[in-house]
């Protein structure tokens, strides 16, 4: 399941991204992707390619690692997202919902920590 009024969209320095055409109001789900769950011996092999970008730790003791299908992958990360993404473990899968109101024209973020207010640097910002 995906909002109709999200389109992908090539950004000026952050590749493609996630935006909408229409007002979303805060709370509402954008979509719900399935995933594909590997264990942490996989990843070791992902990490070795570009898709190690796109992977999230998975389980409540993260002792696994899930690739979302759908759009997810494709939701830019801000510190200060407007959206944040949550994990169904049981059913495997991954949802987006908005953390405020969205204007007609605005990229959706997520913030790559888990917590779409963590400050902490993600891996491409950590030195």
């Amino acid at each position: 399941m995906r909002l109709s009024c999200l389109y992908i969209e090539k950004t000026a320095e952050r590749g493609r991204g996630v935006f909408t055409n229409e007002p979303i109001p805060a709370d509402t789900v954008l979509e719900i992707a399935p995933v594909i769950v590997m264990s942490l011996d996989e990843r070791k092999l992902i990490d070795q390619t570009l898709l190690h970008d796109y992977i999230f730790l998975w389980g409540e003791n993260e002792d696994r690692c899930a690739m979302a299908l759908g759009w997810i992958p494709v939701f830019n990360h801000s510190y200060q997202s407007n959206c944040e993404y949550l994990m169904d473990f049981e059913e495997e899968a991954m949802f987006v919902k908005t953390v405020r109101a969205i204007e007609a024209g605005e990229e959706l973020t997520i913030n790559y920590n888990g917590y779409w207010n963590n400050n902490t640097p993600v891996w491409f910002n950590a030195k």
